[in-house]
């Protein structure tokens, strides 16, 4: 479905949000959570992790692959170590747990790491990243899913498209810098925003069920990986650190025909401090940050930017109306009808 992609004020946006979560099952709490992270994406231009993702939600508690009632509880803590088990709480909420407690582990120990298992779909996980950065701290978060990419020499889905984030405090624009990436080639929120808008997909993102490269993103059966053998083998890294540590494998048991719920996270939080002085950590942060900035533009380029720095700069264009394609729209309409739920304004005559 294609057309002029509406544009809706961010804090609308995130009520509407918040509003649909709520009447498909979420607590309010989560549901806000929940929000805020989907907005969080949509703010920066990672619209395949904003709103578009909540229709899916709703279908998930209904399905039981998400229990809004769960409350993750840490079941082994040792040293810088902990676990948690969200019980497949709503994402959001789940990973902001795990979160929290790499932080506060970081707090005492100077580095904090933490697991979360049966988590459910947690969004950017940038988000998770940029907030254990803004508490001084360097973060790293990975999640870890089902089979939805390619792995090389193999037919089908193999391992996922498990992201990667890493942020480093910085006082540069008073944001930290960020890299939030998926292992595929493209993530498959990605794919999805595609189709929803009604555009094709460039040829690399996705493979059909006869294993051809597709443009046509209703027409993708698995992901191609990042950098091909490379992407594949990190993914199935990450599947190790969040997964299996967690004690609650997903690619395995999938491959071998069982259908494991749920997703796994990893986090950890690091204190600068911890290796000797935070202030000169800040300062070669920003003495990096100011060697990146000052190369010279290639031809065809405007400025180098930093990891995170695109998002940031459309979060500030994005703070008067955050456009969402007439697909998103009008499934968030639909659902906002069934459910229930006050469509705002700006979406009601389209």
């Amino acid at each position: 479905m294609s057309g002029t992609p509406l544009t809706l004020a961010p804090e609308a946006l995130s009520a509407f949000a918040a509003g649909l979560l709520e009447a498909g099952g979420f607590r309010p709490a989560d549901a806000k959570k929940s929000a805020d992270l989907l907005v969080w994406a949509n703010q920066r231009g990672v619209d395949s992790h904003g709103v578009l993702r909540i229709p899916r939600y709703v279908e998930m508690v209904g399905l039981g692959l998400i229990n809004p009632a769960a409350e993750p509880k840490v079941v082994n803590e040792w040293g810088a170590v902990a676990l948690i088990d969200a019980g497949l709480a709503p994402g959001a909420s789940a990973m902001e747990q795990v979160t929290d407690k790499a932080i506060e582990i970081a707090g005492r120990l100077g580095g904090g790491f933490c697991v979360g298992r049966n988590v459910t779909h947690a969004g950017a996980v940038g988000y998770f990243a940029h907030r254990i950065a803004a508490r001084g701290l360097v973060g790293i978060v990975m999640t870890a899913s089902k089979p939805l990419m390619a792995y090389p020499g193999a037919r089908g889905e193999v391992v996922s498209s498990n992201p990667l984030a890493i942020a480093a405090p910085s006082e540069v624009a008073g944001e930290p810098i960020v890299l939030d990436m998926s292992t595929a080639a493209v993530a498959l929120g990605q794919v999805l925003a595609a189709r929803d808008a009604g555009r094709t997909i460039p040829e690399g993102w996705g493979i059909d069920s006869a294993g051809r490269p597709t443009t046509d993103p209703a027409a993708v059966q698995a992901l191609t990986p990042m950098a091909g053998a490379k992407g594949a083998g990190l993914s199935l890294m990450i599947e190790v650190l969040c997964s299996l540590l967690a004690g609650n494998p997903l690619i395995a048991p999938a491959l071998s025909g069982a259908a494991p719920a749920g997703f796994n996270g990893f986090v950890a939080a690091i204190d600068p401090g911890a290796f000797g002085s935070r202030e000169h950590f800040l300062g070669d942060v920003h003495g990096l940050a100011a060697a990146i900035h000052g190369l010279p533009p290639a031809e065809g380029t405007q400025a180098v930017l930093l990891p995170g720095e695109r998002g940031r700069r459309t979060a500030e264009t994005r703070r008067s109306g955050i456009p969402l394609a007439r697909g998103t729209s009008s499934k968030l309409k639909e659902l906002a009808t069934r459910l229930g739920v006050t469509i705002p304004e700006a979406l009601q005559a389209a």
